[in-house]
């Protein structure tokens, strides 16, 4: 029998939405080699392995080109597989450990939350490459260990802009989340965008990880610990965000399973 894949839309309720990873839960570990093939052949942003261990399970996040130290969406679906093929009750917390340190999840109602280190930005200096890369004229600039993260006017010039990926993979850093107040008349506190072209993913459609680093900032600056925010790709998720300082972020959201597969090899 071959190997079991489901691919999950995570941060998202209904299907074709959020953002897409596939999942595989391991009977053993697995050569690098081999999770990078599979990674590239299911060609999405992630696609996360999981081991069993005597505490939980060790989890790992490979994109099309490289592994990642931390993924959000992936560790979202990872919890949903978990939970909904038996592998455990839901109301079992499941520990992961990762490249990141122990991650929790927990059923709360119909959401799951995530348990992960806050991602605390710095005042940094840029350049005029990034303003012409992203095509957008930027409020503030700050940096972080995914990359920098850039605050603009508005919702509508998030979600209208048009970077140039071309010039973005140029960036000395990895990736770039673009990020407003949400519109005043929205259910969201703010909405944001994560362009990653360096790691093989022009657009990510939501991103847990750049959630860890818009925690902390929008707390400070609209002085709240709780927060909803909406990713504005064009499939578009819903994130949960709760922050209340210290070292962990909160991060709430819904998935859904869309695909089982058989991997032959």
């Amino acid at each position: 029998m071959g190997q079991t894949i489901i691919q999950v839309d995570a941060f998202t309720d209904k299907t074709f939405a959020g953002n897409p990873a596939v999942v595989c839960v391991l009977p053993a570990p697995q050569t690098d080699d081999w999770m990078q093939k599979v990674a590239q052949e299911m060609n999405l942003s992630e696609t996360a392995f999981l081991v069993k261990l005597a505490d939980g399970y060790n989890l790992r996040w490979f994109t099309p080109l490289v592994e990642v130290p931390i993924c959000g969406h992936a560790t979202l679906a990872s919890a949903h597989v978990l939970w909904s093929e038996g592998h455990l009750s839901t109301d079992q917390a499941i520990r992961f450990h990762t490249k990141s340190g122990l991650l929790i999840a927990k059923q709360q109602d119909d959401w799951i939350e995530l348990d992960f280190p806050v991602n605390n930005s710095k005042a940094t200096s840029t350049s005029p490459e990034l303003s012409q890369a992203l095509g957008v004229s930027m409020q503030s600039v700050v940096k972080n260990s995914l990359g920098y993260l850039v605050k603009v006017e508005s919702e509508d010039l998030v979600r209208q802009m048009q970077p140039d990926f071309t010039k973005l993979g140029t960036l000395s850093v990895d990736g770039v989340i673009v990020t407003s107040i949400a519109n005043n008349n929205s259910e969201y506190d703010f909405v944001s965008r994560f362009f990653a072209p360096k790691l093989g993913i022009n657009e990510d459609p939501v991103t847990g990880a750049a959630h860890c680093c818009l925690a902390p900032f929008w707390r400070d600056q609209l002085g709240k610990d709780e927060l909803l925010a909406y990713q504005a790709s064009s499939r578009g998720g819903i994130v949960k965000v709760r922050y209340a300082g210290g070292e962990r972020v909160f991060l709430g959201g819904k998935a859904v399973s869309v695909l089982r597969g058989e991997l032959i090899e």
